[in-house]
C-alpha cells in the first residue's frame, strides 16, 4: 500500500508499532539527530560500511587489526547513538557519551598501533596494556547494556567473578583462579575473548548479510512478502493469521530480530487478524510464534548459522541443509495451530477482492526475489558466506533497476549503507561481550565442568539431561537478542549433551564429537534459547505482539507457547534421531520421515488445540498427541505406532463429524 492510501489509524497504528519496538528492542531506542550531529552519524556509518565492503572485496585484515577497526567503529557508533541513561536527550548529544565515544574509537586502534609490539612480547602485559585492557574490556560491557540489554552484562560479570573466585569455590566447579593481569590480557589482546570467534564473524560474514538485509529492505521486499502472503493465504480460514505466519516465515529468512519481525510484519496482521474476530491475545501470539520462528529459518537463522559454523566447524551450508526440516516442521506446527484455532471459532478469511493478485505481484514485483534466490544458490555452489553476500548486495541494487517502478535511488543507496551500520550494532556489541564469556570458559575449563555438572544432576539419563539443558537454555535467552543467545546457550549449555551423547555411543566424552553429535546438541541449546523470546515470564516477541494487539502480555505468551508447541517436540526428536538433521539418510528416507513429521505435527496441534474436524474427546486429543509424537520420531516402530493411534482417532472424528452435520442440516 503506497504512502498516499494510507488512513489515520493505519499512520498512528506504525507510529504505535515504532513506540513498542522502542520499548522491547533495546537496538531500536537511540537517538534522532538532525543538522550536523545527523551528518557526522551518517559519515561514520558510511564509513564503517565502506571499510567492510573494502574487505570483503580485496581480503580481510590480520584477525586482531580486521576486528579492532570493527570494534572501534562500533564503539563509537554506539556511545553516540544510545545515551548512557534513559533520561537523557535523544535528540541531543551529551558531553560524556561524546568522550566516551573517543575513548571508544581510541581503546581498540590501540591494538592496533601497537600490533607489532604486542605479537613481539606475547603474554608479557605492560602497565599501559592493562589499563586500555580494563578500558576496552568496561566500554564493551557498557556498550552491551546500552543494545544489548543488562542481562547478558550481568552474565558476563559473573563469568569475570568465577574466573577470579575460583580457588574459593567448593566442588567440581573449582579451579585455580586467574591473575586481574592474566584475565585482562586473556580477554582483551588474544583472539580468545573479545576479539574472538564471536566479533570475527560479526566483522566479516554477519555484517554483510545484515547490508544485504537493509539493501532488500529498500528495494520493497518486505512489503513484496506480505503482499505473497496474502494473496496466497489471505482468503482461506483464519486468513491474516496465515498471511501473519506466512510472512514472518519469509522474512525470517532475511531477519535477525524476533521483535523486530514481529513489528514489521505484526502492524499489517495482527490489526488484521482483529478485525476479522481473532482475540487481541491469540493474534499477538500468531505473529510472535511467527516472528520467532524466522531466527530458526535458514539461510541466515538469525545470523546464529555462521557463529556455529565457526564453533562447530562444520561447514556452513551443512548447517542451514541440518536446519530445513525443523524449521518446516515449526512453521507447518504453527500453521495447523492457526487453522485449527480459525475453525474452531469460524473465522473467515479476507474476500477475494480485498486480496492482491498473486500474478500481478510477481510480474510488478517479483524480480526483488532474485538476490534471494541468488545467495541461497551462491551458497550451495561453494561461496564463501562473506563472497555470496558481497554478490548479494549487488543483486539486490541491480535487481531493483530492472523496473523503473521498483529502481532504488543513488541516495537510498546510501542511505542503505548508513542503515546496515547502524543494524549491526546490535550484534556487535553481543558478540564482543559474549568474548568475554567464551574467554573465561577457556580459560578455566568451565564449560566442561558445567557438563559434567548437568549430566551428573541427570543421574547420566539423556532425558533428564536434555530437561534440565532446556530449562537452562530458556533462561539464558530470556532477553537476549539471537546471536549472543547462541554463543550463551552453546557455551554452558551445549557440553552437557555432547559428553553425553558421546558417551553413550563409547567415546571419549573430552574428546573432539563427531558432527551427528556436536550439531544436534548445538542445535538443541539454540532452538530452546530462541523460544524463549515466547516462553513467559520473559517473552519479549510475545510482549511486542501483545504490545501491537493491545493484550494481555502474559496470556498472549501463553498462547504463543502453544502455538510453538513444535519447537519443544523437535529438538528432543532430532538428538534422539539425527536423521531429521540429515544424518544418515538418503531421498526415500528423506521423503517418508518429512511425511510421517508433518503429519504428526498436525496430530500435536490438534491435542493442543482440542480441535481436528470437531472438538475432540479427550481421550482423542491423548491418542493424537502420543500419535503425533510417534509419527514425528523418525523409525518404522514409533511411525506403525502413529499411525495406528491417528487412525484410530481420525475415523472417531470422521464419524462425529458427520454426525453433526446431519443434525445441523435437520
Amino acid at each position: 500500500m503506497s504512502d498516499s492510501r494510507k488512513t489515520v489509524p493505519e499512520e498512528n497504528a506504525a507510529v504505535d508499532a515504532q513506540e513498542i519496538l522502542k520499548k522491547f528492542d533495546k537496538e531500536a531506542n537511540y537517538r534522532t539527530y538532525v543538522g550536523f550531529f545527523a551528518k557526522v552519524i551518517s559519515a561514520i556509518a558510511i564509513s564503517f560500511s565502506v571499510f567492510q565492503l573494502y574487505t570483503a572485496i580485496f581480503g580481510v585484515l590480520d584477525a586482531m587489526i580486521q576486528r579492532s577497526i570493527h570494534l572501534a567503529f562500533g564503539l563509537t557508533l554506539i556511545f553516540l547513538l544510545y545515551p548512557t541513561s534513559k533520561k537523557w536527550s535523544h535528540s541531543k548529544l551529551h558531553p560524556v557519551d561524546a568522550v566516551l565515544a573517543v575513548i571508544g574509537a581510541l581503546a581498540p586502534m590501540y591494538i592496533i598501533v601497537n600490533y607489532q609490539k604486542l605479537v613481539l612480547r606475547a603474554g608479557i602485559a605492560t602497565p599501559l596494556d592493562i589499563v586500555f585492557g580494563v578500558i576496552g574490556l568496561l566500554l564493551v560491557l557498557e556498550a552491551a547494556r546500552r543494545v544489548v540489554g543488562v542481562p547478558m552484562v550481568v552474565i558476563a560479570l559473573v563469568f569475570i567473578a568465577y574466573a577470579f573466585a575460583g580457588p574459593y569455590i567448593p566442588g567440581k566447579l573449582a579451579h585455580r583462579g586467574a591473575s586481574f593481569e592474566t584475565l585482562i590480557q586473556h580477554l582483551y589482546f588474544t583472539t580468545e575473548g573479545v576479539f574472538g570467534i564471536p566479533l570475527g564473524v560479526s566483522s566479516t560474514f554477519i555484517f554483510l548479510f545484515i547490508l544485504f538485509g537493509a539493501f532488500l529492505e529498500r528495494t520493497g521486499l518486505g512489503q513484496l512478502f506480505i503482499d505473497l502472503a496474502n494473496a496466497v493465504a489471505g482468503w482461506a480460514a483464519g486468513g491474516p493469521a496465515k498471511v501473519a505466519v506466512l510472512s514472518s516465515a519469509l522474512f525470517g529468512t532475511v531477519s535477525g530480530s524476533s521483535v523486530a519481525n514481529v513489528v514489521g510484519t505484526g502492524s499489517f496482521t495482527i490489526p488484521m487478524m482483529k478485525r476479522l474476530g481473532y482475540k487481541p491475545e491469540f493474534a499477538g501470539a500468531v505473529e510472535a510464534t511467527a516472528s520467532t520462528g524466522g531466527q530458526l529459518m535458514p539461510p541466515i537463522m538469525g545470523a546464529a548459522a555462521f557463529l556455529m559454523a565457526e564453533f562447530t566447524n562444520i561447514p556452513y551450508v551443512r548447517i542451514i541443509g541440518a536446519a530445513v526440516v525443523p524449521a518446516i516442521l515449526y512453521y507447518f506446527g504453527v500453521w495447523a495451530g492457526v487453522h485449527f484455532e480459525a475453525k474452531k471459532t469460524g473465522l473467515r478469511g479476507l474476500r477475494r477482492d480485498e486480496l492482491p493478485k498473486f500474478k500481478n505481484i510477481v510480474l510488478e514485483r517479483g524480480h526483488l526475489i532474485i538476490p534471494l534466490i541468488a545467495i541461497i544458490y551462491l551458497l550451495v555452489s561453494g561461496f564463501t558466506p562473506m563472497k555470496a553476500a558481497l554478490w548479494a548486495i549487488i543483486l539486490s541494487i541491480a535487481s531493483s533497476w530492472l523496473k523503473k517502478s521498483t529502481r532504488i535511488p543513488l541516495i537510498e543507496i546510501v542511505r542503505g549503507l548508513e542503515a546496515g551500520a547502524r543494524a549491526a550494532l546490535g550484534v556487535l556489541a553481543a558478540t564482543a561481550c559474549a568474548g568475554i564469556i567464551i574467554g573465561v570458559v577457556t580459560l578455566t575449563g568451565l564449560g566442561l565442568k558445567l557438563g559434567s555438572t548437568l549430566i551428573e544432576l541427570a543421574g547420566g539419563h539423556l532425558l533428564p539431561t536434555l530437561f534440565f539443558t532446556m530449562i537452562t537454555s530458556l533462561i539464558l535467552g530470556m532477553g537476549v537478542p539471537t546471536t549472543a543467545n547462541y554463543v550463551i546457550t552453546s557455551t554452558i549449555a551445549a557440553p552437557a549433551v555432547i559428553m553425553l551423547l558421546s558417551k553413550q555411543a563409547g567415546l571419549d566424552p573430552y574428546a573432539v564429537a563427531p558432527a551427528s553429535i556436536i550439531l544436534p546438541a548445538h542445535m538443541f541449546a539454540f532452538y530452546f534459547g530462541i523460544i524463549a523470546d515466547v516462553t513467559p515470564p520473559v517473552a519479549l516477541a510475545a510482549f511486542a505482539g501483545a504490545g501491537i494487539a493491545k493484550a494481555n502480555p502474559m496470556k498472549t505468551g501463553i498462547n504463543a507457547t502453544k502455538l510453538a508447541i513444535a519447537a519443544f517436540i523437535v529438538p528432543y526428536i532430532f538428538v534422539m534421531n539425527p536423521q531429521m538433521l540429515l544424518f544418515n539418510v538418503n531421498a526415500v528416507t528423506f521423503i517418508w520421515m518429512l511425511i510421517t513429521s508433518l503429519i504428526g505435527i498436525v496430530g500435536v496441534a490438534a491435542a493442543v488445540n482440542n480441535w481436528f474436524l470437531t472438538s475432540m474427546r479427550w481421550w482423542e486429543r491423548i491418542l493424537a498427541f502420543v500419535g503425533g509424537l510417534g509419527l514425528i520420531d523418525p523409525g518404522i516402530t514409533t511411525d506403525i505406532i502413529g499411525i495406528g493411534l491417528c487412525a484410530i482417532v481420525f475415523v472417531s472424528q470422521i464419524v462425529r463429524f458427520r454426525k453433526t452435520r446431519v443434525l445441523k442440516s435437520r
